[in-house]
Order: C-alpha cells, then structure tokens, then sequence
C-alpha cells in the first residue's frame, strides 16, 4: 500500500505572509510545493529563486518545484541553491530535456517531468531512466482554481502502470482541481502525491488548513 502524500500549493496561499503559511501546513502534510512562472512558457508570473530562497529557513520540509518557465538550464542551478529538493520540468520547455533531467541531477535534485493534459504520454517513456517523479497535470498550468479535467484519469492510471512496469521508484505527483470530491479519484488511478491550493488555502482560514488536509487524505468526512 503506498503512502499518500500531500504537497501545498502555495499558488493559493496569502502571498504576504508565505513563510506563516508554511508553518500554518508544515505538521499536516509531506512536502511543500513552489510554482515558479515565467510569463512566457505559460500566461503568469508568479516567483523565482530568490524568493524560495527566503522562505528555506522555515521547513525542513522538501521542496517541490514546478519550473514552468522556458528556458530552464541557465537556472536550474540557481534553484538548487535556493534550497529546491525536487525539480519539476516540461518536456516541451527545452528542445534536449533529456540533459535538462541530467543537470538537475548533477546539481543534487530530484528531477520530475511534468505532462500537460495535451501532452502525449510516449514524450516521456525515453526519460523513464533517470525520473524520479512524473507530474501529471490535471489542469491547463499557469493559474490556481481551475477545474479538474476529468479525462486526465486515464493519464493517471496509464502513467502508474508505466511506472509500475519500469520496477523504479519514480513517484506520481497530481497537481490541479483536487479537492475532497476529486481526491479519490485520483488516489484510485495510482497517484502518490496530491497537490492542493485552493482546497487547503481557501478563504485564508488558517484555522482550518488542517481539518482540509485531513479531508483530502479521506480522514474526515
């Protein structure tokens, strides 16, 4: 039986007080999830190294960070050293992403690889060697609050039986619409690790970011 995971989306979180929010999530869930983009590679900016660097010092928690931004190389390095313990990137963000994996290993990451809803499984059966972490994505990227596109299921489900055909210990990460109703579905078609915004940080009650957690992981009703 695998081990559920939840990660944070701080993409939903109070933007001014980032660091109490962390410690507000930090005793309920398993990791902390950072999305950093560009304004290019999709339509929003949100933040870069310098900022996950500031907010290091307030977990030991990993960091799980979703660079969708293009290009990447230049700056994968600069995000390890901001304290990144997880490197999430698109294969179509850079033309030789096979060395884009290879460099976040070399800086001392984990490296993910994230599958838009429009992205065809087969772009990364190549990269099945050196993942540590597929994403797969269950909302268009670049904003929070989107609706959960139901046909990423199958995704799911045909993602954990390629995983669980390659004998590796490559987690699956689900990030978009995941709320109490969506959850279970997606923890029924393989995934590991659930990742929530407005479903933890919704109406800024910090209060409660615990009661929704546990409903998320299908301890409370």
């Amino acid at each position: 039986m695998r081990k559920l995971q939840i990660s944070p989306s701080l993409l939903a979180a109070d933007f001014a007080r980032l660091g109490e929010e962390i410690k507000a999530v930090e005793a309920y869930v398993d990791m902390i999830h950072l999305d950093v983009m560009d304004g290019h590679f999709v339509p929003n900016i949100t933040f870069g190294a310098p900022v996950i660097e500031k907010l290091r010092p307030w977990t030991a928690l990993p960091f799980d960070v979703h660079l969708m931004i293009s290009p990447i190389n230049s700056f994968i390095s600069d995000f390890a050293k901001a304290g990144a313990d997880i490197l999430t990137v698109h294969p179509e963000a850079d033309p030789h992403i096979y060395r884009t994996l290879q460099v976040i290993k070399d800086v001392g990451c984990k490296a993910g690889i994230s599958l838009n809803p429009g992205t065809s499984l087969d772009l990364i059966k190549p990269l099945m060697p050196i993942l540590d972490l597929i994403l797969v994505m269950t909302v268009n990227p670049g904003f929070g609050g989107q609706i959960f596109i139901e046909s990423q299921i199958k995704k799911i489900r045909d993602v954990r039986a390629l995983i669980d055909a390659s004998e590796r210990d490559i987690l699956l990460e689900v990030d978009g619409g995941i709320s109490p109703s969506t959850a279970p579905l997606v923890i029924e078609a393989g995934a590991d690790i659930l990742v929530a915004g407005s479903a933890i940080f919704a109406l800024g009650n910090a209060s409660q970011y615990g009661k929704n957690i546990k409903v998320l992981r299908g301890e409370n009703s």
